[in-house]
């Protein structure tokens, strides 16, 4: 009760703003620019795309093979799904596989109550959405239904979970798959993957689909061409994969990936680090149209720190596309005496 109260509360004290707008989000998975979009930021329900978030909040805290037997949990369940029997067993990598691709409402209550614990597990939920920035989005449940329980949140932060959903090995290879067969105690299960799209569009790689009367229809999917990677997430659009196709053919031909930052060729000189080396530990990339190339600025905020440790940053990298902040990485420091370099790499250092 004590739950539901407070969801009342935070949703009409304004701090998420629900409509019923159809709204879409184009995101290059690089950096997460918005590259297109119309009411990314407009709240409402989300339906099973909610199943994105509880395959990654597994996922990344136990063990894959872990062998889950169902319980009453499944009592709970309706609409889609893997029609898994009480004292039926199976590996919890089966479970998300039944849970992404036939959006297993019973396989995300067995997930939850046989891992955390049904609770726990929304709680772990809601804590991975703020630590992605997901700032207008809640989880009451695990699986999307919405008549007892809801889930809300936008197209720009569903973008957000997918961007980060896709680079897990073990997600992705789950979710890109077309069919799957897994033999348990009870029973043998075939499943077909419900997002068309990966066999209506050769470059899409994943997604999530999602429907109930409330919510509409709710789609997020991921798509790579030629090392470039795009996220669509459609609200309250039925036609969602011919939609998020045409999508895709328009945004990959009107943008391209740009590397701004190298970490392998990253050279910067500050007076106060004379004697360190600077680096980046990952690269800086975005996606532009020509057009843009000469609007992008790259901001250096530098911290002094006596004796910094080799892996504590000392500052950030914030790339601006037209005075519009888009990404940032870290920056550290290493001293010379504690490098082995180059005579090379020296030799620019201190050109520069």
């Amino acid at each position: 009760m004590k739950k539901m109260i407070l969801i009342f509360i935070i949703l009409f004290a304004g701090l998420i703003k629900v409509n019923a707008l159809s709204s879409y989000a184009v995101m290059d998975a690089s950096s997460g620019r918005i590259l297109g979009g119309e009411n990314i930021d407009s709240a409402d329900l989300i339906a099973s795309t909610t199943k994105i978030m509880t395959a990654i909040v597994a996922i990344e805290n136990f063990d894959a093979s872990k062998i889950i037997c169902a319980g009453d949990e499944i009592d709970e369940a309706y609409g889609s799904m893997i029609y898994i029997k009480k004292n039926e067993c199976m590996t919890l990598y089966d479970l998300l596989v039944g849970l992404m691709l036939r959006s297993g409402n019973d396989a995300a209550n067995v997930i939850a109550e046989n891992t955390f614990g049904y609770d726990k597990f929304i709680d772990k939920m809601n804590e991975k959405a703020s630590i992605l920035g997901m700032n207008n989005t809640i989880f009451e449940n695990p699986h999307g239904l919405d008549e007892k329980t809801k889930n809300y949140s936008t197209s720009y932060d569903l973008a957000l979970l997918m961007k980060y959903a896709i680079n897990n090995k073990l997600f992705m290879e789950i979710d890109s798959k077309k069919k799957y067969m897994v033999e348990t105690n009870m029973n043998t299960h075939l499943w077909y993957n419900k997002n068309k799209l990966l066999t209506m569009y050769k470059y899409a790689t994943g997604g999530k689909i999602g429907y109930t009367e409330q919510s509409g229809h709710i789609f997020v999917s991921s798509a790579s061409r030629a090392k470039e990677d795009l996220i669509v997430v459609s609200m309250k659009e039925s036609d969602k994969f011919n939609f998020h196709k045409k999508l895709y053919e328009e945004y990959f031909n009107k943008y391209d990936k740009y590397r701004i930052l190298d970490k392998n060729t990253f050279v910067l000189r500050e007076k106060y680090y004379k004697d360190y080396h600077l680096y980046i530990k990952e690269n800086v990339d975005v996606m532009l149209n020509k057009s843009e190339l000469d609007k992008v600025f790259i901001k250096y905020e530098i911290i002094k720190k006596k004796n910094p440790k080799k892996d504590t940053p000392i500052g950030k990298a914030k790339l601006y596309v037209d005075s519009k902040f888009i990404t940032e990485t870290n920056i550290y420091a290493v001293s010379y005496k504690n490098k082995k370099e180059s005579v090379l790499s020296k030799l620019f250092f201190w050109k520069n």
